[in-house]
C-alpha cells in the first residue's frame, strides 16, 4: 500500500512538473512592441494570387505573395511601412513599393535626411524581379496591362514655393518588352480603363511646355491637346475611357488668385478628338464673383453632353488709386507771390494700420464662430456644383448659398438638392435634424422641392436608372417617382418595424437599414430589424428574402459588394450577405442565388468573418475568419457556396509562445430596470475552473456583438488592450448598456452593476478584485458609476464627463460646434437644457454624487482634448483631491481625445497595468502612485522609465 502511495505521489509530482513546464509567460508590452501581425491583402483578378504584408509592430515588414489554392509563395523584405500590393489586371505581374527600413527611418528623423521608396516588380510566372528607384507613384496599364508607369520623386534639394514646377520623370515600361521611354516633367498621370490610352500633364520649369498630352500606347504616337503657360491638374477618365476632364490654371492680373478653366476632352476613340475650354469669366450666365473651383474634379455626364464641376469665390484685386503727381515748375527764379502750401501727410497703407484680433459671437449665428473657426477651410474651399452643357454653351449654377448640398443623380437626368438653411441654427442647439429636399431637372436646371421639413436628415437613395428614389419618413418607407412626382408606400402594409430597435438616443422613429435599389431600378432592398425585403418600386409586390429570421434572432447584416463597377444590387447575380444572431453572437454568410428570392445560410459559427472579395476575372472566393483566440486569417474557396474553403496564410505566429485566453462566455442577465441584456466574460490565460480571478470591467455601450472578435495586442490610444489583460491573469467583463432617455449615468449603473453580480454568481470573478475602465462615453460612466457604488475596487477613467451641466454649453474644439447637440440628440441622452431639467441633469454628474466616491481612480485627461474638455477632468481630479480621495490624473501635454504618439501610448498601456496589477494583485505600488513625482525630477522620471520600457532589440 504504502508502494502504490508513493508511485501515486511521484506521478502527481511529475504531472505538475510538466504542467509548470508547460507553462507559456504572459505578454508584457516590450513583446507588444515585437508583435508580428498581418496588415492588408489584395487578390489577383484571375484569383490564382493572394498577397498580404505582415511584420511586427515596430520594425521591417515583409510582403508575401502567394498561389490561392498551392502552397506556392514568394516573400519580400518591403521596409517600415506597409504599403499594400497592386497585381495588373492579367494577373501576371505584381508591383509594391519598398519602404526604408526601421533603423533608416530613425536615423533620419534625427538628421531630417530625405528617404525614398523603392518599387519592386515582379514577373509571377518566373519570379523574376526589377527594381526602380526613387519612386513615388505607380500604375498599371487598365485591363490591358502591356505597361507600368512609374512616376519618380523629385530631389528634395531645396523647398519648393507654391508657384514651382511639381513635374517629375515618368518612366513607361513595357511588361513583355522590357523597353522603356521616359516622359519628362509630368505633373499628373492616368490610363483609361482599357489601358490603351495615357492621359498626361507637362508641368515645367517657366511653364515652357507645359500642356496636357494623350499617348496612344499600342503606336506611341503623342498628341498635345493643349498647350498653355499654365498649370494643369485632376485629370479624371470616365468610366468607358473615351473622355476625360481636368483643371487648367492660368495667371490673370485682374484676379488675386489664378484662373481656373475646365477642358473637356472626348470623342476619342472617333476620328477627330473633340476639346471644350470654358472658365465662366466671359459668360453672363455666369456668377459674378465666382471661378472654377480647384478642389472639386470635373467630370464628363455618361452621354458626354455635360461637364460637371464645382465653382466658389473668386476675388479680383483692388483697383490702385492714380497718385498725383507734383507739377514741375520751370527752372529758375522762383515765385515769389507763391504761398507756401500746407504738409500734406500720406495716408496711411492698409496693411500698416494696426487692427484688433477678435471674434464676434452674435446669438443668430447658424454655426458657432468657433466652428466657423474649425471649417474656415472647408468653407473657403467650399464647392458649388455647377454644369456646362457643351451644345448649347450652357452654364447652371445647381447649389447655392442655401442649397449647398446636391448630388447629380446617376443618368445625370436629375440632381437631388438639401436645404437646412431654415433649420441648421436650431439643429446645432437640439441636435434635431430637417431638411427640405429639392429635385433639380439637368435638362432646364428647373428646381422644384419635392419635400418640406423631411425629419433626420432626409436622404434620398437614388435608384440606379436616376429616375426613382426611396426615403424614409416617420417609420415608413417611400419611393418617389422623379418624372411623375408619384409617391408610393414601400414597408407600410408590411407586417414588421421599419424603426430601430435599438437606437436608444432621442430621434424621433430611427430608420433601419436601406440596402439600396437593384441595377434593374425595380425593387428597393430594405431591412426591417431582422429580415431583408425586395419591394418593387410601386410598393405593390412584396418579397421576404430571409424567411421571418426574427423567430430565430438572426438578421441581415448587410451586403458583400464583390462585382467590381457595380450599379446596385444585380439580382441576376448571385449575391452574399453577412449573417448575424444576435442571441448567441453566431456569424457567417447568407447566399442569394441568381434570379432566386430565398437567402440561403451558408454558414453561421463562433467566429467572426470579414469582407468576402471575389476574383474579378475568376471564380475564387477570399475571407477572413477570426475568433476571440485566433488572430484573423484568409480562406479560399472556388465554389459559390464557399464549400471546400482552404487557409491561405497564418497570422501571429508568436501567440503560441504566450498565455492566452482560455475561452468566453455569455452571461443573459436582467438591469435594475428590467431589461433582458447580456455581457460577455472573457477568461484568463491557464483558467482553472472553480478559481475565481481579478476582473477588469470594459464599458462603452453594447458590446456584446463582438464576443468573437479578436483583440489584437497593441498600444491603444486609451491604454487599455484585452489581449494583454487575459494574457497576464486577468478576466475581461464586456456587458451591454439600455439606455433610458434623461438617465445616461443611472442607466449605466442599473445596466453595469448586475452584469458584475452575474459574472460574480460564475464563480470566475473574484468579488473583492473588479476594477472597471472606459474611455471617452465609457469614461464618463466609469467616473459616474464609482459615485453610485463600491462594487469596484478600483477604476480608470479616460477623458471623462463630469460635470453635464458646465459639459453641455462646452464646445467641442475637434468640430468647433457645442455639446448641445450632442446631448440632447446624440450619446448624452439628455434633453432639453439644465435649466429646464436640472433634476436630470444633476443626477447623472458625477462631479455633483463626488462626495461617495470610496474607489481609487486613475484619470486620464489630455490638455488638448477636442472631444471632452480639459476642464471636466480638471473639474474632478481637484474635487477628489480636495475630499482626499485616492486620485491620479495623468495629462499627456499636446494630445487629443486619445493618445497618437506612440512613446505615450507605451507609457500609459504600462502605466494603466501597474495599476491594475497593485489594485487587483497586491503588488508593489508604483511610485507615481504612492508619492507622486515633484516637476523638478519628471525628467529623470520619464528618462528612467523609457530606458526601462525600452522593446529589446
Amino acid at each position: 500500500m504504502k508502494k502504490l502511495n508513493f508511485v501515486l505521489l511521484m506521478l502527481v509530482a511529475a504531472f505538475a512538473q510538466k504542467a509548470f513546464a508547460q507553462q507559456k509567460p504572459a505578454l508584457t508590452w516590450k513583446d507588444v512592441s515585437k508583435w508580428s501581425y498581418n496588415r492588408g491583402s489584395t487578390l489577383s483578378a484571375d484569383g490564382q494570387w493572394f498577397a498580404w504584408s505582415s511584420g511586427p509592430t515596430e520594425g521591417d515588414l515583409k510582403m508575401t505573395i502567394r498561389k490561392t489554392m498551392d502552397t506556392l509563395h514568394y516573400t519580400y523584405p518591403i521596409g517600415a511601412t506597409p504599403n499594400s500590393l497592386t497585381f495588373s489586371k492579367d494577373s501576371k505581374y505584381a508591383a509594391f513599393k519598398v519602404s526604408a527600413k526601421d533603423a533608416e527611418v530613425k536615423a533620419a528623423r534625427k538628421t531630417n535626411k530625405p528617404l525614398y521608396d523603392k518599387l519592386t516588380l515582379v514577373s509571377l510566372a518566373d519570379k523574376k524581379e526589377t527594381s526602380f528607384d526613387r519612386v513615388r507613384t505607380f500604375s498599371f496599364s487598365g485591363d490591358s496591362p502591356s505597361w507600368i508607369a512609374i512616376q519618380f520623386a523629385a530631389l528634395e534639394t531645396a523647398p519648393k514655393g507654391k508657384d514651382d514646377a511639381k513635374g517629375t520623370d515618368v518612366l513607361l515600361y513595357n511588361l513583355a518588352t522590357k523597353k522603356s521611354f521616359n516622359l519628362g516633367n509630368v505633373g499628373e498621370y492616368a490610363f483609361n480603363k482599357a489601358g490603351d490610352k495615357l492621359a498626361y500633364t507637362v508641368d515645367a520649369n517657366g511653364q515652357n511646355g507645359n500642356g496636357v498630352f494623350i499617348r496612344d500606347m499600342k503606336t506611341g504616337l503623342t498628341t498635345a491637346l493643349d498647350n498653355d503657360k499654365a498649370t494643369y491638374k485632376s485629370i479624371n477618365w470616365n468610366e468607358e475611357g473615351t473622355a476625360f476632364a481636368l483643371l487648367k490654371a492660368n495667371k490673370n492680373e485682374k484676379y488675386k488668385d489664378d484662373v481656373y478653366s475646365i477642358i473637356g476632352i472626348n470623342k476619342i476613340n472617333g476620328d477627330l478628338t473633340a476639346k471644350v475650354v470654358y472658365n465662366g469669366i466671359d459668360d453672363s450666365a455666369f456668377p459674378k464673383g465666382m471661378g472654377i473651383n480647384t478642389n472639386t474634379g470635373p467630370y464628363w455626364a455618361d452621354d458626354q453632353s455635360t461637364l460637371f464641376f464645382g465653382i466658389n469665390t473668386l476675388d479680383k484685386k483692388e483697383d490702385k488709386k492714380d497718385e498725383k503727381k507734383d507739377e514741375k515748375k520751370p527752372e529758375g527764379k522762383a515765385d515769389s507771390t507763391a504761398k507756401a502750401k500746407p504738409e500734406v501727410k500720406p495716408e496711411p497703407k492698409k496693411e500698416d494700420i494696426e487692427k484688433p484680433d477678435m471674434i464676434i459671437w452674435n446669438w443668430q449665428d447658424k454655426r458657432l464662430q468657433s466652428a466657423q473657426q474649425t471649417q474656415e477651410m472647408r468653407d473657403k474651399n467650399f464647392s458649388y456644383t455647377s454644369s456646362y452643357r457643351v451644345a448649347d454653351k450652357k452654364f447652371t449654377q445647381l447649389a447655392d448659398s442655401n442649397l449647398r448640398s446636391v448630388m447629380v443623380a446617376p443618368k445625370q437626368l436629375y440632381a437631388v438638392g438639401y436645404d437646412n438653411s431654415k433649420y441648421e441654427l436650431m439643429g446645432n442647439l437640439d441636435g434635431q435634424s430637417y431638411t427640405d429636399i429639392y429635385l433639380i431637372d439637368l435638362k432646364t436646371g428647373t428646381k422644384k422641392r419635392l419635400f418640406e421639413k423631411l425629419y433626420n436628415g432626409g436622404r434620398l437613395s437614388v435608384a440606379p436608372n436616376g429616375k426613382i428614389a426611396s426615403y424614409y419618413n416617420d417609420g415608413v418607407f417611400y419611393s418617389i417617382d422623379f418624372e411623375t412626382g408619384k409617391i408610393a408606400n414601400l414597408t407600410g402594409n408590411i407586417k414588421a418595424s421599419f424603426i430601430d430597435e435599438l437606437d436608444d438616443h432621442n430621434v424621433s422613429k430611427p430608420a433601419t437599414q436601406s440596402l439600396g435599389w437593384s441595377s434593374d431600378s425595380k425593387y428597393a432592398l430594405i431591412k426591417d430589424n431582422y429580415d431583408l425585403w425586395k419591394i418593387s418600386a410601386d410598393g405593390k409586390s412584396v418579397v421576404a428574402l430571409s424567411d421571418n429570421w426574427k423567430a430565430k434572432k438572426s438578421e441581415v447584416m448587410g451586403r458583400m459588394r464583390i462585382y467590381p463597377d457595380e450599379k446596385g444590387t444585380d439580382l441576376s447575380k448571385d449575391q452574399y450577405f453577412s449573417v448575424f444572431n444576435v442571441k448567441d453572437k453566431k456569424a457567417g454568410y447568407g447566399y442569394l442565388p441568381a434570379g432566386k428570392n430565398k437567402i440561403e445560410i451558408l454558414f453561421m459559427d463562433d467566429n467572426s468573418y470579414g469582407a468576402l472579395a471575389k476574383a474579378e476575372n475568376g471564380k475564387t472566393f477570399v475571407y477572413t475568419k477570426s475568433n476571440f483566440e485566433q488572430s484573423p486569417v484568409a480562406f479560399a474557396s472556388n465554389a459559390g457556396n464557399l464549400s471546400g474553403a482552404k487557409q491561405v496564410n497564418t497570422n501571429t505566429p508568436d501567440q503560441a509562445k504566450y498565455a492566452w485566453t482560455s475561452g468566453v462566455k455569455l452571461i443573459d442577465y436582467i438591469s435594475a430596470n428590467g431589461d433582458s441584456l447580456q455581457a460577455a466574460l472573457y477568461l484568463p490565460a491557464n483558467y482553472v475552473a472553480g478559481k475565481s480571478y481579478p476582473t477588469i470591467t470594459y464599458i462603452y455601450e453594447r458590446l456584446t456583438d463582438g464576443l468573437n472578435n479578436y483583440a489584437m495586442p497593441s498600444f491603444p490610444g486609451g491604454g487599455f488592450n484585452k489581449a494583454v489583460y487575459l494574457s497576464n491573469g486577468y478576466a475581461v467583463l464586456e456587458p451591454d448598456i439600455k439606455y433610458k432617455l434623461n438617465d445616461p449615468g443611472m442607466s449605466a449603473v442599473a445596466c453595469v452593476v448586475p452584469a458584475v453580480k452575474a459574472a460574480i454568481a460564475t464563480g470566475i470573478v473574484d468579488g473583492k478584485n473588479v476594477a472597471i475602465h472606459g474611455h471617452s462615453w465609457g469614461g464618463y460612466q466609469t467616473s459616474f458609476l464609482i459615485t453610485q457604488t463600491n462594487i469596484f475596487k478600483a477604476a480608470a477613467a479616460g477623458a471623462p464627463l463630469t460635470n453635464m451641466i458646465s459639459m453641455y454649453s462646452l464646445i467641442y474644439w475637434n468640430s468647433g460646434g457645442t455639446n448641445q447637440a450632442i446631448f440632447e440628440a446624440s450619446q448624452g441622452r439628455l434633453t432639453p437644457g439644465y435649466w429646464d431639467n436640472w433634476d436630470a441633469f444633476t443626477r447623472n454628474s458625477p462631479i455633483y454624487h463626488i462626495k461617495k466616491v470610496q474607489t481609487p481612480l486613475l484619470l486620464l485627461h489630455n490638455d488638448k482634448d477636442g472631444a471632452v474638455d480639459f476642464t471636466q477632468g480638471i473639474e474632478y481630479y481637484n474635487g477628489l483631491r480636495r475630499l482626499n480621495k485616492p486620485v491620479v490624473m495623468i495629462t499627456y501635454r499636446g494630445e487629443n481625445h486619445g493618445i497618437a504618439k506612440l512613446p505615450n501610448r507605451k507609457d500609459y498601456a504600462v502605466r494603466m497595468l501597474e495599476y491594475f496589477d497593485y489594485m487587483l494583485k497586491g503588488k508593489p505600488a508604483p511610485e507615481w502612485w504612492s508619492k507622486g513625482i515633484n516637476r523638478l525630477d519628471m525628467e529623470k522620471h520619464l528618462e528612467a522609465r523609457a530606458f526601462e520600457e525600452a522593446p529589446e532589440n
